[in-house]
């Protein structure tokens, strides 16, 4: 639009030919756009981009070393308006080529004096302190003509084939040399150990599977022994067993037998032996009784005799019937085996009876002594 002018981002646009403020010599405007009177003011643009100049000097060092160094400059016009203003005065015509030639300068010449102030050992080992120093040294008068510095590297020092830096690097390429081979030796004996632990683990694997496999066999054939015993010992301890279960059942039966022998003989025979035996001394002594009586009545009367025989057959009955009254005598067929055993008593006595008749009459008719 005719009469309105916008400078760039990274532009200044300086408005001259009118009155301005704080006394400047034009106006300036930054970020954003201005209406300017055609013909009565002029427009003029500075950059405040980033510029670079490069510089290669030759110093003397303190040890009267030459040395070429080699450095590179970023800087710009500052923002603030005085910078502004001191710059657009020096350099609005020819910016670029006139601020990197000015900067060159100023800084070559602090480069020259601070490495002059150092020695070459120094200089290698401390570059970054030589920066430095270049750097804020070189500040103030880079203010003064509105120009701010970013940065400033040095990129190379040589000594001009002189010998000098590189027999100082020497002691260090040399242990620099020395820790490469110690770390070749090094990673050649490591990768050596590595292939050695590899093929003793290769080595103890292979062994440890065969003791396995070795323990597995013989494993296996302690449990097919195990099994074969066991499948022999079974029926036989079966065998065992069952022997000895009948073994034990026949010693339970002869116990059992042995028992039942004595109980029948406590209870059934030693009682009918002594009943059998009180009988027979009974009759023994009632024999001896009636044959006392016998020869009495013999000398008397043979009738009387016999009378008194058969007065007292129903006693010896009696006796003979009390006698198995108090032995523990089994009847085995009831009633008739009771009436049997009385039948027996009464033949019992009358077989007495007629023993002791016969026995009275052989001595009746026995002549007397």
């Amino acid at each position: 639009m005719l009469g309105y002018h916008v400078p760039d981002p990274d532009e200044v646009m300086l408005v001259s030919g009118g009155g301005t403020k704080d006394n400047a010599p034009f106006r300036v405007v930054i970020g954003h756009g201005a209406w300017v009177m055609p013909f009565f003011r002029k427009v003029r643009y500075l950059s405040l981009a980033m510029f670079e100049a490069e510089i290669k000097e030759r110093c003397v060092t303190k040890q009267a070393i030459q040395l070429d160094v080699r450095a590179v400059i970023a800087f710009k016009v500052a923002n603030d308006t005085g910078s502004i203003v001191n710059a657009a005065q020096r350099f609005l015509s020819e910016q670029e080529q006139e601020m990197s030639v000015l900067t060159g300068r100023i800084f070559s010449g602090h480069l020259r004096s601070i490495v002059g102030s150092m020695t070459v050992e120094e200089i290698i080992r401390e570059r970054q302190r030589l920066a430095d120093e270049v750097l804020v040294a070189s500040k103030v008068e880079m203010s003064n003509i509105g120009l701010w510095v970013d940065s400033f590297q040095i990129q190379s020092i040589d000594d001009g084939g002189l010998g000098y830096i590189t027999a100082l690097a020497a002691p260090h390429n040399a242990a620099v040399q020395r820790d490469a081979q110690i770390a070749q030796i090094a990673q050649a004996a490591a990768a050596q150990a590595a292939a050695e632990a590899e093929q003793e683990s290769l080595r103890r694997q292979a062994e440890y599977a065969r003791q396995t496999a070795v323990l597995r066999a013989q494993y296996q054939r302690d449990i097919d022994k195990a099994n074969a015993e066991a499948a022999q010992a079974g029926p036989l301890a079966q065998a065992v067993a069952l022997q000895e279960v009948l073994t034990a059942q026949a010693e339970q039966a002869c116990k059992e037998a042995e028992l039942r022998e004595q109980q029948l003989q406590a209870e059934v025979v030693k009682p009918a032996l002594a009943e059998a035996e009180r009988v027979r001394i009974l009759a023994v002594a009632e024999a001896d009784r009636t044959r006392i009586q016998a020869e009495a009545a013999a000398s008397n009367n043979r009738i009387a005799l016999d009378q008194l025989l058969i007065e007292q057959l129903p006693e010896i009955v009696k006796h003979a019937a009390l006698g198995l009254a108090d032995a523990n005598v089994t009847v085995l067929n009831g009633p008739d085996g009771v009436g049997e055993m009385i039948t027996g008593m009464v033949g019992q006595g009358l077989t007495v009876f007629d023993s002791l008749q016969k026995a009275l009459s052989s001595n009746n008719d026995r002549p007397a002594d």
